[in-house]
């Protein structure tokens, strides 16, 4: 059985579907109400649930997780993340996503690159990340370094590169499956951020 939990920390709210042992959808936010609605749309279509009234110790670990990834820390630790009901193109960029590491961004054509497909496909994909913020979409930008498409939108995109840049001065080659990334530092980001 899948439970939904959600809990307060420090004035924002988390959320996780799981089970004992896999998460199935994590979100983030300023309402209780709304990280729900966000949950249960990722939901796989004829998943059986339930809100749970106490949070589970896993459910704990993965709240922790991603509070760690909001406040900008380099977390080491990872949780299983059920994909499967998700289409194969979807899990390949969602899998690239999850490999730019904090105080890094990478564009969503060089995203496009390593996994096939375009640009505006890998955006499509972030758009619906059920996965945030262990996904770190928010790592994704545009081409020119501009800050474009945050479902939280641009501020709180911003805030999370703030929190995460870490003086970083040169880019990064991250090797998928043959392909390599390019990741750059996220101060170029806020930069650009700044310009504007």
């Amino acid at each position: 059985m899948i439970s939904l939990y959600t809990k307060e920390v420090e004035g924002v709210w988390f959320g996780v579907t799981c089970d004992d042992e896999k998460v199935f959808a994590t979100g983030f936010g300023s309402s209780k109400k709304k990280i729900m609605q966000d949950l249960l749309s990722c939901l796989p279509f004829d998943a059986p649930f339930q809100q749970a009234e106490k949070v589970s110790g896993f459910a704990e670990r993965v709240i922790g997780l991603m509070k760690g990834i909001y406040d900008g820390k380099d977390v080491s630790s990872s949780v299983p993340l059920t994909m499967d009901h998700l289409p194969d193109y979807t899990q390949r960029v969602l899998k690239v996503t999850m490999l730019i590491p904090s105080g890094y961004v990478a564009s969503y054509g060089a995203v496009a690159k390593t996994v096939g497909g375009n640009p505006r496909s890998v955006g499509s994909v972030m758009a619906s990340n059920p996965f945030a913020p262990i996904v770190p979409c928010h790592r994704v930008v545009g081409s020119d370094f501009s800050l474009v498409g945050y479902g939280g939108g641009l501020a709180n995109k911003l805030a999370f590169l703030k929190r995460e840049k870490k003086g970083f001065t040169s880019k990064r080659e991250i090797s998928v499956d043959g392909r390599k990334l390019i990741a750059f530092p996220a101060e170029l980001a806020l930069k650009k951020a700044e310009k504007k």
